[in-house]
């Protein structure tokens, strides 16, 4: 004779057999009259535990009615989205897409399609889905997000799901976060097509709430065609994701669609709202905030750059973590580090992207959705933080070797000084002085940039006058680089006097490499100034020719490089018989006579000849530079002369040195006797 149940084995039972449904075990009890006797009890039964313990409450619940509102009233159908609704027909899809691209939106959507007022029911997606069923009929859909183990189910799986939902009407979508091959093995497992979720088009969302917010669709109109094609990017850049597509349309409307205000300026409101968020999300995590500040300076260079430089500077932000690898600890942790987020959800979290491109990994750069962040990020980090002011200078003092970098690390203090209204260039000095070969470059792009801030300027021009004539040579370096017009805005009526000061106070026993970046700074003015710069430059040329020591000797260095720039112009200086025109003689007679400089000057004008064969204006003023040296009769000269008469056949000039010679000679021996 069989034992008879217990009450424990009839509570398995009901566990198995039931659903997430609250059941009264009452042995001998009388249930429908709220009379019960011995033993009694309210049990929450559900499949059996994974551990084989007892049963464990289900948690699920009904989507909220406010949400899948939201989701259905702006809905743009994402890729795939028909596809998706065909494979639902068996009762199950499988959706998979990267976090915070509408995967959520997506689903509610395929489960709500076809239905007036739907009754859908979201599965916390710890549940083990192999053991759960449906609850019963009045359903129409349930949503279950990333389940843990997705590979563990198998196709039997699926197959006993869909029998279930199909007794009750329901349908399932399941949502899993994208991951490498994770596609291709789900439909080994499941032996079902899995629908890969990509996000819409981000200017489609943006259209559809601010029409959707917006009363008059004629100024809704008006507004998105006011978006001009060039500038879509910058406030809808592709990939975008969804909420923050539907955030700028919401800043529209709430600045006003018939205010006028452009996409420019919508994306400098969503910049001053994120940026703040961004911080405050990142102060609590160390790593977060070392990638955000990297972002913040190197954003829109490779994802390599910046997880180096993100790296680095967490080693300073956290020098107690343990960062080298430890073999023995999964995925290469060091033993009791925790797991840290993956690239893509460091940038999901910092509002940022990974911009591909075709061809070369190395081609792929990182950067802000809306680039306009960085400043926010450093006007509230300078804020809230500026005790951090060191330590950051101490890190952009080693940015690496690539010129890129190191322009990026200075304007990265630049902006540090425009936001302390340049309070923070006291901290410079250690910068200059670090023990990098980059650190004096990092700080001439800084006070470059900074001079020209409406904030900053006034206090890095005084750095910048102080530098300049200062005692210390990594000093005194920062201020000459500072004043090449490729490292910064230092306009050339204060960088000139700038170079007079460091080469006026350069020791003769100090480095005279110093002397080598004035030149190229004065040679560079020059080149990239206007017509009224050059003649600036060429009037204090000439001041500098006519005083004596180091300072004549660096503009006669300097007049045959800058002779060599856009003949055109200087042709047209010759010609025009003005001031400048008697400028440009003085000089380059000047450089002729300098030693050190007759080289290059005499084959400047070499070069001036062979540009000017067959070319009339370029030889008349030839000619007439060469009559106005003849007449000022300077040694420098006479020794080209000579030297292009020794020269061979053929040598650009030489005729007209020659027929030059004589003229000097012959005035020469008028002059004798007399």
């Amino acid at each position: 004779m069989s034992e008879p149940f217990r009450s424990d084995d009839l509570t398995a039972v009901l566990a198995a057999l039931a659903g997430r449904e609250m059941v009264v075990v009452a042995p001998h009890g009388t249930v429908n009259t709220g009379v019960v006797a011995g033993g009694q009890r309210q049990t929450t039964v559900g499949g059996p535990a994974e551990d084989g313990g007892s049963a464990a409450p289900m948690r699920q619940g009904p989507v909220r009615s406010g949400r899948l509102k939201s989701a259905r009233r702006c809905f743009v159908p994402p890729p795939g989205f028909e596809e998706a609704l065909t494979a639902l027909d068996s009762g199950i899809v499988v959706l998979v897409g990267e976090q915070g691209s509408g995967r959520e939106t997506h689903a509610l959507n395929l489960l709500a399609h076809g239905s007036e007022e739907p009754v859908l029911v979201q599965v916390d997606g710890a549940v083990n889905i192999s053991r759960w069923g449906p609850r019963g009929h009045g359903v129409h859909g349930y949503l279950v997000m990333e389940p843990p183990d997705p590979l563990a189910l198998r196709a039997w799986d699926m197959s006993r799901l869909e029998g279930r939902l199909a007794e009750v009407g329901a349908r399932l979508v399941l949502v899993l976060a994208e991951a490498p091959g994770l596609v291709a093995a789900l439909e080994d497992n499941l032996s079902m097509p899995v629908v890969r979720h990509l996000p819409p088009d981000p200017r489609q969302i943006f259209s559809a709430h601010l029409s959707d917010g917006c009363s008059d669709a004629g100024a809704c109109a008006a507004w998105l065609r006011s978006l001009e094609p060039g500038h879509h990017g910058e406030l809808l850049p592709d990939g975008l994701p969804p909420r923050q597509a539907a955030q700028a349309a919401r800043t529209v409307l709430r600045l006003g669609v018939a205010s006028g205000v452009s996409g420019s300026e919508v994306a400098r409101h969503l910049a001053r709202t994120e940026g703040p968020e961004i911080l405050a999300r990142a102060q609590a995590d160390p790593a977060l905030l070392a990638h955000l500040l990297s972002l913040c300076v190197y954003g829109g260079m490779s994802p390599g750059v910046v997880q180096e430089r993100a790296e680095d500077l967490l080693r300073l932000l956290a020098p107690s973590e343990k960062r080298e690898p430890d073999t023995h600890s999964p995925r290469g942790l060091a033993a009791g580090d925790p797991v840290r987020p993956s690239p893509s959800e460091t940038l999901r979290a910092l509002g940022a992207h990974r911009v591909r491109r075709p061809g070369a990994e190395s081609a792929d750069t990182v950067s802000f959705f809306w680039p306009a962040v960085t400043e926010t990020v450093w006007e509230a980090l300078c804020r809230d933080r500026p005790d951090l002011m060191p330590l950051l200078h101490l890190w952009l003092a080693h940015p690496g070797h690539e010129a890129e970098q190191v322009e990026r690390a200075g304007r990265g203090a630049a902006a540090m000084a425009a936001a302390t209204a340049g309070r923070s260039l006291e901290h410079l000095p250690d910068l200059a002085s670090a023990s990098s070969p980059a650190a004096p470059f990092v700080a001439a792009w800084c006070l470059g940039t900074a001079v020209g801030d409406p904030v900053a300027g006034q206090q890095a021009g005084e750095l910048l006058d102080r530098w300049s004539v200062a005692a210390e040579e990594p000093l005194r370096s920062v201020a000459a680089h500072a004043c090449h017009p490729d490292c910064g805005r230092v306009p050339e009526s204060q960088a000139l006097p700038l170079l007079r000061h460091l080469v006026e106070t350069q020791r003769h026993d100090a480095d005279m490499s110093l002397i080598g970046v004035v030149m190229a700074a004065l040679v560079r003015h020059f080149e990239v100034g206007d017509s009224a710069a050059r003649a600036d430059v060429l009037r204090r040329m000439l001041e500098w020719a006519r005083s004596d020591g180091l300072l004549g000797l660096v503009a006669g260095l300097v007049c045959p490089n800058i002779a060599g720039t856009d003949l055109t112009w200087w042709c047209e200086q010759v010609l025009s018989g003005a001031e400048l025109a008697s400028c440009a003689v003085e000089l380059v007679g000047h450089a002729l006579d300098e030693p050190a400089a007759f080289p290059a000057m005499r084959d400047a004008l070499i070069d001036w000849a062979s540009e000017a064969d067959g070319a009339e204006d370029r030889a008349r003023a030839l000619s007439r530079l060469l009559d106005a040296l003849v007449a000022a009769r300077q040694p420098g000269f006479l020794r080209w002369l000579l030297a292009m008469g020794r020269g061979p056949e053929g040598l650009p000039g030489k005729d007209l040195a020659a027929r030059a010679l004589t003229e000097l000679r012959g005035d020469a021996a008028a002059t004798n006797t007399d």
